[in-house]
């Protein structure tokens, strides 16, 4: 079961690299909910919309599971990589800035019968506004 869970995360981290959505269909469950470090998203389509608005926002972007570690039971921990040009417009960061970012982070992923039905993100999204420039000036300043 625990090489059956794993294989299904890579399968989730591998369709985000090739921004199939569809492949979402397979790996999560309608229901599932993403526990972003600044919000909640509840079922599969939020979480295509989501994924999708950021596919756009930046267009190479790619992940890079760097490693995927059975835990306890029905969960699978994945230490990852992303990285993208930011291109596309996004609400929650503004206009197109041209900028390359790379941003690490670990995800908790939560299986039951077959799909994945949660998963928990830790990433520092502080150092991704910074290098896209978009930080509060506070923090901005701080990183100097």
């Amino acid at each position: 079961m625990s090489e059956d869970n794993k294989a299904l995360v890579r399968r989730a981290w591998e369709g985000g690299t090739k921004h199939n959505l569809d492949v979402f269909d397979d790996v999560y469950a309608a229901d599932a909910v993403w526990h972003e470090p600044d919000q909640d998203l509840r079922g599969l389509e939020e979480v295509k919309q989501f994924s999708d608005e950021y596919f756009q926002a930046f267009p190479d972007l790619s992940f890079t599971a760097e490693e995927v570690i059975d835990a306890e039971g029905n969960k699978v921990v994945t230490r990852w990589t992303a990285r993208g040009t930011h291109q596309g417009e996004i609400e929650e960061l503004g206009p197109p800035t041209g900028r390359e970012v790379e941003l690490k982070g670990i995800t908790i992923h939560r299986i039951e019968n077959g799909k994945i039905v949660e998963e928990w993100e830790q990433y520092d999204n502080l150092s991704f506004l910074q290098q896209l420039g978009r930080a509060p000036e506070e923090a901005q300043a701080g990183s100097s």
